[in-house]
């Protein structure tokens, strides 16, 4: 599974990034997960609002921060 937060290094990106890993190891799975900040990059994927989530390429959320079930429940679909 590939996994890339994208934002420019506001807290609420900060804040995605520290859930997603500690949901990934909640639930035992096991990802590569990177850090998107240059803004070229982030609109590569059509984002308008960070902070955003992108699962194996696809763009998962956007513009939000998500709770901790709805960040698990984007992990195992």
């Amino acid at each position: 599974m590939d996994i890339k937060v994208l934002g420019t290094g506001c807290p609420k990106c900060k804040a995605l990034e520290k859930a997603v890993i500690k949901s990934l190891s909640e639930l035992n799975i096991q990802a590569d997960v990177s850090k998107v900040e240059d803004i070229i990059q982030i609109m590569q994927f059509g984002v308008m609002n960070t902070p955003a989530l992108v699962i194996n390429g696809k763009v998962v959320l956007s513009g939000r921060l998500p709770n901790d079930k709805e960040i698990k429940s984007l992990l195992t679909q």
